[in-house]
């Protein structure tokens, strides 16, 4: 197959920052995706309805002339998130999730929840009206392996979670593991995840050939290579539960290599070339569009788009950086490599 079309994707997971930083990465997302659920991790936190609606018009300003690019907002969720926000949000037309954060789990997470009984409220909520969770799902205890913090979070928080609220729509977002593979899979139908390129085209491993590479440093963290196999049999199989979140992150060149870089891989800039060359290396690009295309929007639903997309298998170089701010450059994912797939314009 030297060429593949399918139904226009969407990602449904979205770092876009804000400001100058949103303006140069955007374009990447919209020049692939229809749609993307945008995360609210700013500083500060994206807690409201009006918060969002303001981030969102941000969003739409800043989108390159003739793009048809839709953002799907999501509302932080914390402590002190009241239940009545979550009657705004259902009712605005454009808030399509809330998003959980263990409190310092990653990237902008300090005003993340505490201890999630203090949301019981909120969440009861939630189900009744079927306003979808998504989790970043890592145990933030100190004493726990980073490379477990995704199961033990299963245990402790999940399977608790769903026994309080079994009728509460989740999304296991970037999931990394085999555990939260089969984890998904055992679940009720209202359980769903994303699953990233990098988790499924790394393992551990790259984040250490020939030196530290920090562009390889994500959260969660690349896992061994037994998690990234189910990882993609769990993308490839077909399965509704799963679908497209490419949970690209960027970060300035600086803030990546330095002492304490920061976790996150920008994929924007090849969003689905990225997916289809996971799936061709699994002989399964007939299953590509089902994950990249409908299972998302039919988990939230939302109509199908109706515009295509063409790929071709055509290698492409990706530029060692890409401009991002004024005094910082952005490192994308596979920078200076090749990428199988292009993008057809």
């Amino acid at each position: 197959m030297q060429t593949l079309t399918i139904t226009r994707p969407d990602d449904w997971h979205l770092h876009l920052r804000d400001g100058d930083a949103m303006k140069s990465v955007l374009p990447d997302t919209a020049s692939r995706f229809a749609r993307a659920i945008v995360m609210p991790n700013l500083k500060p936190p994206v807690t409201t309805v009006a918060l969002a609606a303001a981030y969102r018009q941000r969003i739409l300003s800043a989108l390159p002339a003739g793009a048809s690019f839709q953002p799907l907002m999501t509302l932080y969720l914390t402590d002190n998130t009241p239940a009545a926000e979550i009657d705004a949000a259902q009712s605005s037309g454009f808030v399509h999730g809330v998003k959980l954060y263990p409190a310092g789990a990653t990237t902008n997470s300090d005003a993340g929840v505490t201890g999630l009984a203090k949301c019981d409220a909120t969440l009861a909520r939630m189900e009744k009206l079927g306003l979808p969770l998504l989790v970043h799902g890592e145990a933030t205890d100190p004493a726990v392996d980073v490379f477990d913090r995704e199961a033990v979070f299963i245990d402790t928080v999940m399977l608790p979670l769903l026994k309080k609220f079994p009728g509460l729509r989740v999304v296991f977002e970037h999931i990394t593991t085999k555990d939260a593979a089969d984890f998904v899979i055992g679940a009720t139908s209202n359980v769903a995840a994303t699953i990233t390129a990098h988790h499924l085209l790394l393992n551990r491993n790259a984040m250490f050939q020939g030196g530290m590479r920090p562009h390889h440093y994500c959260l969660p963290v690349l896992k061994r290579e037994t998690h990234r196999q189910a990882l993609v049999k769990a993308a490839t199989s077909g399965n509704p539960k799963f679908f497209l979140g490419t949970d690209s992150a960027p970060h300035g060149k600086r803030t990546k290599e330095a002492a304490c870089g920061c976790a996150g891989c920008y994929t924007a800039h090849a969003g689905i070339e990225l997916y289809a060359e996971a799936f061709d290396a699994s002989s399964a690009l007939d299953k590509l569009e089902g994950f990249a295309s409908f299972h998302g929007p039919d988990f939230y639903r939302l109509a199908r788009n109706t515009d295509r997309i063409t790929l071709i298998r055509k290698a492409w170089q990706v530029p060692t950086e890409q401009a991002f701010l004024a005094d910082d450059v952005l490192v994308p994912l596979r920078n200076g490599e090749n990428i199988a797939w292009s993008l057809q314009e």
